[in-house]
């Protein structure tokens, strides 16, 4: 047997022994004493069994509803309930607080082992199987009346490193993600999708592979590949500001659990970009310890993580934007990790071009080791839902209990249970729920704003002239998609004394398809490295003199400490290397022996790049011309450039 299959066995049976020695299945009624509460927080319980099984994910309407994938029909149970999985709207009709109405709206085998819910409206996105489907209520009864495919053939059926959940973002789009069990992302008919960026949506290796993550307009059309190269990314997010955060599993016993910051196109490294080989191979510069080794970290091209939070098994998450619960949890990520028993916030802070974060506990199932959190909603309260699949072990697609699940409410201490009313017939009301962490509400929302055109800027415009940045950043998007608007915001927002508008500014530009050699321009010398990244991965499509140039003066900047950055010029720099890095030798002179410098030989992947790697390393008046670094940069490159400068250093 294989070391590596004899040591997950290993640890399979370690975990299942813990699990057999811990105290067994406890009752609902004891279920909030047995969590530990993170500081200003009380949690109470929503929901339990029998009222609904084991949910995998949740979602949370403009009325408080909260609606429910119950899954029984997983893996080795995937027969035992024949009817079919279900999806569940579970009601509070007395206000106590908690569930005492549950109304199945739909059921069937088709969604068996359904892995994600998204509720907009009186439709339903179900990402179940390996496919998307979109169910309509046409008649308000919590009734499906209508299924129809969004996406189809994707992989992963009966999988948990299939299609997740979908998420309604600031933009108007949909953001979701699948694992590495999935393939590819087919069309209602079937037919292959060809991305936005002109490539076949399939892990191929060109250039994707792996898990995914993706945005398109509501109607499944537009689709962009925001990043690949997860293994299991559950679930993403995605901020007021548009930037996106997501899970991803490690190859399990690996204490390499991470939590990304998605750069838009960015490789994230689960297997070697170009050959497809695991973390476990050998490779020139491999990384010392195995959770950095796992997402080959030491390559050039590979986005750093975030955060990596040891052993686990990450579930749902949100980027948290009420005001309910205290300070330190408002504007943070907060996701679900089922494996050691917790619900985290991850605060973060900027960076450089990217984020540091720690972590911080919400709810851990200290004295109940059953309990797994699989996924975390905001309600239009502002307080969070969080659901527990309740089981005595997760991983390894192991269930051993079917009769268990558990929704808990997390609050301020006394706050009850209330739902906000909506005032969507005006544009001032529109714009007030727009305001709302719900994001079936913000949906709502930004609908009606819409369907108002004209008479929603004023509500609109007053909003973004507000205080609060969040808030500004929804009305940002919203008023820049109004038919004529679009210019004139994204030039107010590329000059806020906010980095994080002028950030949203230059995505906006993007997604308008306005002329981004202006847009740059403005920007390439802000003095906020997070909006310079934006500007390069701005830059990527576009092959024309004047991008180079501006790509060039964005890498002057680079000082050779910050891979967040680097990477973004990779980003702007690979569709287009030899005239980018050409541009930037013409500019740097000798200033291209930098630490910055060798940053960017190191990465670009121009053909001219080998010569000057050679010359890194043949120069013993550097510190660490020997470095192996330089010599696995040669790995990303290839044809007779390269040869050349390999036959250059024979003589070493």
């Amino acid at each position: 047997m294989h070391t590596s299959i004899r040591n997950t066995l290993s640890i399979f049976a370690a975990l299942a022994a813990l699990a057999s020695s811990a105290p067994g299945k406890q009752p609902p009624e004891k279920a909030v004493a047995n969590l530990d509460i993170g500081a200003g927080l009380e949690t109470t319980l929503f929901a339990s069994e029998p009222m609904m099984l084991s949910p995998s994910s949740i979602d949370i309407d403009h009325l408080g509803r909260v609606w429910v994938c119950e899954v029984v029909n997983y893996r080795g149970h995937r027969n035992k309930r024949p009817e079919g999985d279900r999806i569940l709207v579970l009601e509070d009709t007395s206000g106590d607080g908690k569930a005492d109405k549950s109304t199945v709206f739909y059921q069937g085998r088709e969604i068996d082992s359904v892995h994600g819910i998204c509720v907009l409206g009186n439709k339903v996105i179900i990402s179940a199987g390996d496919n998307v489907w979109i169910m309509t209520d046409e008649d308000g009864d919590l009734k499906a009346d209508k299924k129809e495919a969004l996406f189809t053939k994707i992989g992963g059926a009966q999988h948990d490193h299939g299609i997740h959940a979908f998420s309604f973002g600031p933009d108007g789009k949909l953001y979701f993600n699948f694992g590495n069990a999935s393939r590819q992302l087919a069309d209602a008919e079937g037919k292959i999708i060809t991305d936005k960026a002109g490539n076949e949506v399939k892990a191929s290796r060109q250039p994707y592979q792996q898990g995914m993550a993706f945005r398109c307009d509501l109607d499944g059309s537009n689709v962009e590949t925001l990043g690949w190269n997860f293994r299991n990314n559950w679930e993403l997010c995605v901020d007021s500001f548009g930037t996106v955060w997501q899970s991803d599993n490690d190859d399990d016993g690996n204490k390499a659990v991470r939590i990304n910051f998605v750069m838009e196109f960015g490789n994230y490294g689960f297997r070697d970009e170009f050959t497809g080989k695991g973390w476990r191979d050998k490779r020139t510069n491999i990384e010392k310890e195995i959770p950095l080794r796992h997402w080959h970290l030491n390559d050039p091209g590979v986005i750093p993580n975030l955060l990596q939070t040891g052993q686990g098994s990450p579930t749902g998450i949100i980027v948290y934007e009420g005001s309910l619960l205290p300070e330190g949890f408002q504007n943070q990520v907060i996701h679900c990790d089922a494996g050691p028993n917790v619900t985290r916030a991850y605060p973060v802070k900027t960076n450089g071009a990217g984020y540091s974060a720690e972590m911080v506990n919400i709810l851990q199932g200290a004295r109940d080791k059953w309990f797994r959190p699989s996924d975390v909603c905001v309600a239009p309260d502002g307080s969070l839902f969080v659901a527990d699949w309740y089981d005595p072990g997760v991983g390894g697609h192991g269930m051993r209990d079917l009769d268990g699940g558990r929704i808990f409410r997390v609050a301020t201490p006394g706050s009850k249970y209330s739902v906000p009313k909506f005032d969507l017939s005006t544009a001032e009301g529109a714009a007030k729920a727009l305001t709302n962490p719900n994001g079936e509400v913000r949906y709502l929302a930004w609908t009606a704003l819409h369907e108002m055109g004209a008479k929603a800027v004023p509500a609109l415009e007053k909003l973004w002239k507000g205080e609060n940045p969040r808030h500004r950043a929804r009305a940002l998007w919203a008023l820049g998609k109004m038919e004529g608007k679009g210019q004139s915001v994204v030039n107010a927002a590329l000059t806020d004394a906010d980095p994080d508008i002028r950030i949203t500014g230059i995505r906006l530009a993007r997604q308008l398809e306005l002329d981004l050699i202006d847009t740059v321009s403005k920007v390439v010398m802000d003095k906020s490295a997070a909006v310079r990244r934006e500007a390069s991965i701005a830059l990527r499509f576009d092959d024309s003199a004047k991008a180079n140039a501006l790509w060039a003066d964005l890498a002057l900047q680079h000082d050779g400490a910050d891979r967040w950055y680097l990477e973004a010029l990779g980003i702007g720099s690979d569709l287009h290397a030899d005239a980018r890095f050409a541009a930037w030798l013409a500019k740097a002179g000798k200033k291209w022996n930098s630490d910055g410098g060798r940053d960017i030989v190191w990465r670009v992947r121009s053909k001219q790049a080998p010569a000057y790697l050679a010359r890194i390393i043949k120069d013993k008046s550097l510190k660490d011309h020997a470095s192996p670094r330089y010599m696995r940069s040669f790995d990303f490159h290839q044809g007779e450039e390269k040869n050349k400068a390999l036959e250059s250093l024979l003589d070493l």
